[in-house]
């Protein structure tokens, strides 16, 4: 059933006389009982009719020129769609005009899959041309019509498919799938932003071990620095994984609701194939490809358009993936580094990445723990970790008689000797130290 908001917009609009439906995902995610925040709907009324319709409310004309009001209720907006059918994608993004129909059929014979092309009238009824709910219920992937046609309307279409498979843990028909690796350079075609929101999306999802192995030749389209990493065997006795492999196996284990550590996952081992060196006995190094991907990620991710923190987030955890932090003291150091709340991500970053890799290596997981149950221990009780905390500041030196850049270095010096246990954060004896060693 509708809820009582959607469904007060649908009476409306029949009470006009227009046919009007819920569509989309919200119908999707109704029919296989989950929560849904978007709603839309679709009618034969056209726009200024629904302007007009809901004259009473505050509505906003979203995109008239494709048939779109939003619609404000009660605080939540709803945007409703006149019936179309869309015409020629010359650019593989979005249709150059639009024409508006009477039929529905017609309308739900554009979208992308037919389990986004079911509607639902206010009462609940489920109106299904295109067998949406049975590839509801056998969990199924399915473009509406011929795949090809779909994906060279809008190839973002082929990102969406992989994340639904992900997200829902639907698996992709074989025409669609077959499809999908077949148009997948039309990628290049969409928008870096377009791209990166459906990428975020997938590798989030459930399912995303598995999309991510068999849809690879997909990322590689959109991130060409992952081509290295796919079979890229390690050699080494801590990995039983290609890289790719690896790094798939790693996001998975991250819980599905950090977006922020299962990113970081998913790029933290990018450089390992171009910092690979092998020995003697075959075996492989991999020396500085924390680094290496730090800046490589930094690279990929402003080309895809991600916002100035979630870059330095994101290459703050992967350059120091690698870090050794054995103690108490390991845990300070790196948390006057990268801060608190990066400190306690990185440690679980650091289990994903060893619960990817040979089952011996779990047992550093033990130490993990124990490393995030003093970091706890360390913010509770305000231990020093950072300049901030430290009992001298830079005043204090000045007027001690330091100057310039000798300030920094000796406050970043002292902090080291507090954190190191080799001075106690007391401001009398600090000060005695640094007239001593004058």
């Amino acid at each position: 059933m509708t809820d009582k908001k959607s469904s007060e917009i649908l009476d409306i609009l029949t009470g006009a006389g227009f046919e009007a439906y819920l569509v989309g995902g919200c119908v999707r995610d109704t029919v296989m009982n989950r929560p849904f925040h978007d709603t839309d709907i679709t009618t034969n009324a056209l726009p200024e009719q629904i302007i007009e319709i809901f004259r009473d409310y505050k509505t906003i004309p979203t995109g008239m020129k494709h048939g779109t009001v939003t619609v404000i209720s009660g605080g939540i907006p709803y945007e409703i769609t006149t019936y179309r059918i869309d015409g020629t994608y010359s650019d593989s993004r979005r249709p150059d005009n639009v024409e508006f129909t009477t039929s529905l059929r017609d309308d739900l014979a554009r979208r992308d899959f037919t389990v986004n092309a079911v509607a639902m009238d206010s009462d609940g009824n489920i109106i299904d041309f295109f067998g949406g709910t049975e590839d509801i219920k056998n969990k199924v992937i399915r473009c509406v019509g011929n795949p090809e046609m779909r994906f060279s309307e809008d190839a973002l279409r082929i990102m969406r498919a992989i994340r639904f498979s992900s997200q829902l843990g639907f698996r992709i028909d074989s025409e669609t799938a077959k499809a999908i690796h077949k148009m997948k350079n039309h990628l290049k075609n969409i928008s870096h932003e377009r791209i990166r929101e459906e990428l975020d999306k997938l590798i989030c999802g459930k399912n995303c071990v598995e999309v991510l192995m068999e849809y690879s030749d997909v990322i590689t389209t959109i991130i060409p620095e992952f081509e290295k990493c796919i079979g890229f065997e390690q050699h080494s006795p801590y990995h039983k994984y290609t890289v790719w492999e690896h790094i798939v196996r790693a996001v998975g284990l991250a819980p599905a609701g950090n977006l922020r550590l299962r990113r970081a996952l998913f790029f933290h081992d990018i450089a390992k194939p171009i910092c690979a060196k092998f020995d003697a006995s075959g075996r492989g190094h991999f020396k500085n490809h924390a680094g290496a991907g730090a800046d490589m990620t930094h690279d990929i991710m402003k080309r895809l358009r991600y916002d100035n923190e979630s870059i330095a987030c994101t290459v703050m955890l992967i350059a120091h993936h690698s870090d050794k932090i054995f103690n108490r003291q390991d845990a300070k150091k790196i948390m006057s580094l990268i801060g608190d709340e990066l400190f306690f991500e990185l440690m679980e970053l650091k289990k994903c990445d060893n619960s990817a890799k040979n089952d011996f290596v779990l047992e550093e997981n033990l130490l993990f723990d124990n490393i995030i149950r003093e970091g706890h221990e360390i913010v509770g009780n305000n231990e020093c970790r950072s300049l901030k905390n430290l009992a001298v500041n830079g005043n204090d030196l000045l007027k001690n008689g330091l100057h310039g850049t000798e300030i920094g270095k000796t406050l970043k010096d002292l902090l080291n000797l507090v954190i190191e246990e080799k001075l106690p954060n007391d401001k009398i004896i600090l000060l005695n130290y640094l007239n001593k060693r004058c």
